[in-house]
């Protein structure tokens, strides 16, 4: 039988290409046994104060985790949300850090027994599942951002969920006629076959009027789903704006745990629920998530949007759910998805295919942790 020796945490930051170039970060686990196997894990934690916050909690959960028997995946994960009774009920913090252990543990599992992450969840509901393009809108000019989708669906790509809202010159979410061009133009460019999602931003702050006028126009050009028009939770806006319109409405990201979820579920106006296992409890929560939204018969999405530790659990999850029906890719080049691991996450022809290798069927590269590792260097604030 292993046991766990050791739990790093391990707080990194990178340059995001396909976030403008914007410093993102991440705390990620790294779980070692006492036969010198090693996991891994990762929390989305997105700004540095998060980062550190999370190293501190996974260090104080590992007394929970150490000596233990890594196989015992649930046990584990019951035990840690129960160590943060007070600071994690109903979410936030804890939440990361269980989240990036989860994941490492998972990984160790599959070692210890020798399969893949996949098969522990029971094997593929699917032969393969359509790949698209994620990101962000950079550009003021739109006919320039028709002409970078165009590139990134070339390779057979099945379609493009684009980011309002976000940093650089698009200006999209901010201007009902620039926004409807916008996407009247991207349906021309890239045809009637293509997928097209927009995914609404913090910044963008539609009311409910707004968001119906919006999705009304949009839905000319065939938009396949917008995210988060609403933002996290407003179930009385989204039941307005989903009896007005067709288009598929997604949101839940931001939730934390299967309450959450539930939550969310049980308003009746979600069609796409999207959840982040580097946010939402790891492996085991993403997993429990996606019987929750099966059993809504509504569609799950995974927001694989950082790590390729996160990709590998978002995509053996989204294998294992016939809730689960497309797979985001980023389409540009970045350190912690294509340097990180020495096989990056990849499509064919358009197309994912069900992941392999035991644990989370990834290698990880020491190396490139060690680059983008942060100490904990905080910008203070005086008064003026």
């Amino acid at each position: 039988m292993s046991s766990v020796v050791s739990v790093e945490a391990i707080p990194v930051s990178y340059p995001e290409p396909n976030d403008f170039n914007a410093l993102r970060h991440l705390c990620l686990a790294r779980i070692t046994t006492d036969d010198g196997l090693v996991g891994w894990g990762e929390s989305i934690t997105q700004f540095p104060e998060a980062n550190f916050a999370t190293k501190a909690i996974i260090e104080g959960m590992a007394a929970r985790v150490v000596g233990k028997d890594p196989v015992q995946t649930e046990a584990i994960w019951a035990s840690l949300k129960d160590q943060a009774w007070w600071y994690g009920y109903g979410g936030g913090i804890a939440s990361y850090a269980i989240s990036a252990i989860d994941m490492a543990l998972w990984d160790l599992k599959g070692k210890v027994l020798g399969m893949s992450l996949l098969d522990m969840l029971g094997g593929p509901v699917h032969e393969r599942l359509p790949a698209v393009a994620s990101c962000h809108a950079h550009y003021s000019d739109i006919g320039k951002m028709v002409e970078e989708a165009q590139e990134w669906v070339a390779p057979g790509l099945h379609g493009v969920k684009v980011g309002f809202g976000k940093r650089g010159d698009a200006r999209l979410g901010y201007d009902h006629d620039r926004d409807v061009e916008y996407i009247r133009r991207m349906r021309d460019g890239l045809g009637d076959q293509a997928l097209l999602m927009i995914d609404c931003g913090w910044n963008v702050k539609w009311d409910v009027k707004t968001a119906i006028r919006r999705v009304q126009a949009f839905e000319e050009y065939d938009l396949h789903w917008i995210e988060e028009p609403l933002g996290a939770w407003d179930p009385e806006g989204y039941a307005n704006l989903r009896s007005k319109t067709t288009t598929l409405i997604a949101y839940g990201e931001k939730e934390w745990t299967v309450e959450g979820f539930e939550r969310v579920l049980a308003t009746g106006t979600v069609d796409v629920v999207g959840c982040d296992p580097g946010r939402a409890e790891g492996v085991t929560g993403f997993k429990k998530v996606t019987e929750r939204v099966q059993a809504y018969r509504r569609q799950a999405n995974a927001h694989a949007w950082s790590s390729a530790i996160c990709s590998a659990v978002s995509l053996a999850i989204s294998f294992s759910s016939s809730a689960c029906k497309v797979f985001e890719l980023k389409p540009l080049r970045n350190p912690m998805q294509h340097d990180l691991v020495t096989k990056p996450f990849a499509h064919v022809d358009g197309w994912m295919y069900p992941p392999s290798g035991p644990g989370l069927g990834i290698e990880i590269i020491e190396e490139v942790v060690d680059r983008y590792r942060t100490e904990r260097v905080l910008a203070s604030t005086t008064a003026p």
